[in-house]
């Protein structure tokens, strides 16, 4: 007889117990000669060597299974106890899907230039999606981040945006300074949510293995082993492009997404964004991602509205 203490590091408690510990006592079921005890992040195991062993891999199964899909029920713990390796949930795989959101909702390229934009990531140590609002530049780049975070292929996520006041200034905005940055940076921990269950997001903010700053705060840093991205980049001038650009580490993978119909700097013709695409279209390695109205996945109405907005300006 031995006695085996698991440190449940990777998942809530409450994901493996189970509301009223209902899928502890299923896990229990599978293992009658166990005497098995959970409190908070510890299951303590007693029993035959070999039955622990069992155990332990099997927990570990479990853990893997929710940190992928960030979901484990009663059905889905059921199914992979009784088939271990053999079940239809390892086996099942689709390549399409990016990873699985916070709910367990698949993240996937939905329209030709999202997939173009996957597939020139795979390539490309820098990439440029460039398009309207509404076509999933920011999202999906921020889903190949964190799926790229948790395959262990970067150390860090690094999340940058350009803080363009908007008649404000910072310094007459109350509060410390993450409340004066928070509303500009808003769209990024939207997108995080979706993705990250909040305790693993938490966790992984407070080791900095997910950063959110203004791109003035990128000065002076070299950015490697991560990928680095910079949202709303027709709201930066050419310097601070430029130098955001010159950041870039060893295995990093640069992504800069902007929409230059939205440019809100006082005089549109210093966006660098613009010139940027000019200045480093010819370059290896460097890739440009145009997305259109055909990429646009928000309510239907957007598509129409962005239309008749294009459709004005050429008119006028």
């Amino acid at each position: 007889m031995i006695e085996k203490l698991i440190i449940l590091d990777d998942i809530d408690p409450i994901n493996l117990y189970g509301i009223n510990n209902k899928k502890i006592e299923i896990i229990k079921s599978f293992f009658p000669k166990l005497k098995i005890i959970g409190r908070g992040h510890e299951l303590k195991v007693v029993g035959e060597a070999v039955a622990v062993l069992d155990f332990e891999k099997k927990i570990a199964m479990l853990v893997k299974h929710y940190n992928t899909y960030h979901n484990i029920s009663e059905e889905s713990i059921t199914e992979l106890l009784s088939n271990g390796a053999n079940s239809s949930l390892i086996n099942k795989k689709d390549d399409t899907v990016l990873l699985y959101g916070s709910e367990g909702k698949p993240i996937k390229a939905r329209t030709k230039h999202q997939q173009e934009m996957v597939k020139s990531y795979r390539k490309n140590d820098l990439i440029f999606a460039i398009g309207t609002a509404g076509t999933g530049k920011t999202y999906l780049a921020i889903a190949l981040a964190v799926r790229a975070l948790k395959n262990k292929e970067v150390k860090r996520i690094i999340l940058s945006r350009p803080a363009v006041e908007a008649g404000e200034k910072l310094g007459f905005l109350p509060g410390d300074m993450k409340e004066k940055l928070d509303p500009y940076l808003q769209a990024l921990y939207d997108a995080l949510n979706d993705m990250l269950p909040p305790r693993k997001l938490d966790e992984y903010m407070q080791k900095g293995m997910i950063q959110i700053a203004p791109l003035a705060f990128m000065r002076g840093r070299t950015l490697g082993n991560a990928v680095v991205i910079l949202d709303e980049a027709q709201n930066a001038s050419l310097n601070q492009l430029k130098m955001f650009l010159t950041r870039m580490g060893e295995y990093s993978k640069f992504i800069v997404t902007g929409d230059i119909t939205q440019i809100d700097l006082p005089d549109k013709n210093n966006s660098g964004l613009i010139q940027t695409k000019k200045i480093l279209k010819n370059i290896e390695g460097i890739s440009f991602i145009n997305f259109d109205a055909s990429d646009i996945i928000r309510h239907k109405l957007v598509k129409h509205i962005v239309n008749a907005y294009e459709n004005n300006n050429k008119e006028s």
